[in-house]
């Protein structure tokens, strides 16, 4: 080869190689093909991570879902029972099982497990495994899930408010129970209170608080002294001069203890009256110098008296005599000419304010009021001693006419966050006085009709008294909301009793007053702590509204007293009644207000079903039953959450 071809070639190779240096496309094939395998790792990764991420989410769902689900079956009774349901694991897996379909997102190995913790939180853990696509290139086959999560009962700040049908036909017994209603109700309360107090977490305020009502209702030991009357009219009596005269004996007499002991036992409910045991002997009969004749007599045995509650059943009281010596002493002073007396029956003023405590301010329940000349018989009339056991009449009210549209200016009864103001008796409350009822022109044999209208009525024998008839009942004393141990609770629900007629409104229209965070108990109502408070009434009847003419109750004997009601209504009292209760409801609503219902041993009426609205109105036929309702409450009263 010569010198120029060898300077040829190498002349060509080094342009070769520049020219190769030069050439851009052959440097990006190189720095692709160098490029593609970490590329292709980087979008793999990114398609498997986007995946599992959308699995864990999803798993999270099914993990909360499912322990939601068993949490709320598990419910609140629990916390009394110790008794799980057998299907609390059962609904927990339907629920994850369902958000969380075997093979989502091509997944395998799925598990869920849950746990009940010691404050009855149900946790809950779920794991899974997700496949890769493209990273198992690199020796990632699969991405391992695992997610937690917990249900849990929580309380807020909440008052309760039983309001409890507490009338004679409580003390009946339901077809396959053991015990009469008022036993079950008694013991429903008590494990519904434990409940509560059992789920509820620390710093939460619950409050309770009772409305037994039937013919009236117990309030008067809560209210104060300005909000009671301090002079009402009660259908009482006077003695009428009749302008007659007759001849009668002239005399004295007179009852002196000697020894011995009676005492009044413990009452019972019975259909019948029990034939007295007492027997009478006299032991001896003397003549004093000045003529008064004296007999000694022994008594042993038992006195029954005996009262009705109902239209079948009586309320029996015993009286025990063991021994007992008395004497009877009479003096005959001679005949005299005197004028012929009655009894006229009408409505009477009577100055109640001696029921009043002045310095307290409240009121003196179990005392009592005398009025002069008007027992005993109308020729030689006696003082008159009515008690006062702690029912009201209400304050003023009217006819109503139209319930879509109701006048609470005049409607005070219905306006459930008035204050009274003192001295004035319109806005005020009324003492009742149970024993100051007589109803014209009834006879105690029966014999007589009832002359329901307002008037007089003249007769020289004792008409029928409606306290006396127990027509007339007042049921256990209401209590205000505040917290309360099971102790307060078990000894409450323990003293109440079953005796009256069912009205339905005078239960919904205190029910509202005592629960109102603007009425009458504003002060003590309010939010507890600086959280806001959750308000429930429980309303609990069994049985349908049922007045009575003849009782007296909240608005007085209604026939003869007329404040909402008369013979000449186009409506029956049953109407007005159920009327009133819906008006009651819809006042209590408007005050946030939560009103359950529940018919006991009885079916709802239409007016106590719209009250509570769906989902809130219940009946229980027997006391599972029951339970089961008070159960369901509370678990809705509380808040059911996932807390993590």
């Amino acid at each position: 080869m010569t010198r120029d071809q060898q300077t040829a070639g190498k002349q060509e190779g080094q342009s070769f190689l520049s020219r190769l240096a030069r050439d851009l496309a052959g440097n990006t094939l190189a720095m692709l093909a160098a490029g593609l395998f970490p590329l292709l790792a980087l979008v793999g990764g990114g398609v498997d991570m986007g995946r599992s991420y959308l699995a864990q989410s999803r798993l999270q769902q099914a993990c909360d879902a499912g322990v939601l689900a068993a949490r709320k079956k598990l419910g609140s009774q629990v916390v009394t029972t110790g008794e799980v349901p057998a299907d609390v694991t059962t609904i927990g897996n339907r629920f994850f099982n369902i958000n969380f379909r075997a093979g989502a997102y091509g997944s395998v190995n799925r598990a869920f497990e849950m746990t009940l913790e010691p404050d009855y939180a149900i946790t809950g853990d779920a794991s899974v495994e997700v496949p890769t696509t493209i990273m198992n290139l690199f020796g990632y086959d699969k991405t391992d899930l695992t997610v937690a999560c917990q249900a849990k009962l929580n309380f807020s700040n909440t008052d309760v408010m039983f309001v409890l049908d507490t009338t004679g036909s409580m003390a009946w017994t339901n077809p396959g129970d053991s015990q009469p209603r008022i036993e079950v109700l008694r013991d429903v309360v008590k494990d519904f209170h434990a409940q509560l107090e059992g789920s509820k977490t620390p710093g939460t305020v619950i409050r309770y608080g009772f409305l037994p009502y039937s013919t009236n209702v117990n309030v008067g030991g809560i209210l104060d002294a300005d909000w009671m009357v301090d002079e009402w009219n009660y259908q009482g009596r006077v003695q009428h001069d009749t302008g007659a005269t007759t001849t009668g004996p002239v005399f004295t007499q007179n009852w002196t203890y000697v020894s011995g002991s009676d005492t009044v036992g413990t009452s019972f409910i019975s259909l019948v009256c029990p034939s007295d045991t007492l027997a009478w002997s006299q032991l001896k009969y003397w003549k004093d110098p000045n003529g008064t004749e004296n007999w000694e007599y022994l008594l042993n045995g038992i006195d029954y008296t005996c009262e009705w509650i109902d239209s079948t059943r009586r309320k029996v009281t015993p009286r025990v005599y063991v021994a007992y010596r008395y004497i009877y002493s009479y003096l005959n002073q001679g005949q005299r000419s005197m004028p012929i007396m009655t009894w006229r029956y009408q409505a009477i003023p009577v100055d109640v304010s001696g029921l009043k405590d002045t310095g307290s301010g409240t009121m003196r329940v179990g005392t009592k009021v005398t009025i002069p000349r008007m027992a005993g018989d109308p020729m030689n009339p006696t003082a008159f001693d009515a008690w006062f056991r702690g029912c009201v009449e209400e304050r003023d009210t009217y006819e109503i006419t139209d319930y879509s549209d109701v006048d609470f200016s005049r409607a005070l009864d219905l306006d459930i966050d008035l204050v009274p103001s003192p001295g004035d008796p319109s806005t005020q409350w009324r003492p009742i006085l149970n024993d100051v009822s007589f109803v014209r022109a009834m006879d105690w044999g029966g014999r007589g009709t009832f002359v329901p209208t307002p008037g007089t009525s003249d007769a020289d024998w004792n008409y029928l008294n409606a306290g006396w008839a127990g027509l007339s009942a007042c049921p256990a004393p209401a209590r205000k909301l505040a917290p309360m141990t099971a102790g307060e609770v078990s000894t409450y629900v323990d003293s109440l009793f079953a005796e009256g007629s069912t009205y339905h409104d005078i239960g919904m229209i205190w029910g509202a007053r005592m629960l109102s965070p603007t009425g009458i108990f504003a002060p003590e109502n309010a939010d507890a702590g600086s959280s806001a408070t959750s308000r429930h009434m429980i309303f609990l009847t069994d049985g349908e509204t049922a007045p009575l003419d003849l009782s007296y109750g909240a608005y007085g004997v209604e026939p003869l007293d007329g404040r909402r009601w008369s013979t000449s209504s186009s409506q029956t009292l049953t109407q007005v009644v159920e009327g009133r209760t819906a008006v009651a409801c819809e006042e209590a609503k408007k005050r946030n207000i939560t009103v359950w219902v529940i018919g006991f041993g009885t079916a709802l009426n239409p007016v106590l079903s719209a009250c509570a609205g769906p989902g809130r109105a219940f009946e229980a036929a027997d006391a599972a039953e029951l339970q089961d309702v008070f159960s369901k409450i509370a678990a809705q009263l509380g808040d059911l959450r996932v807390t993590k």
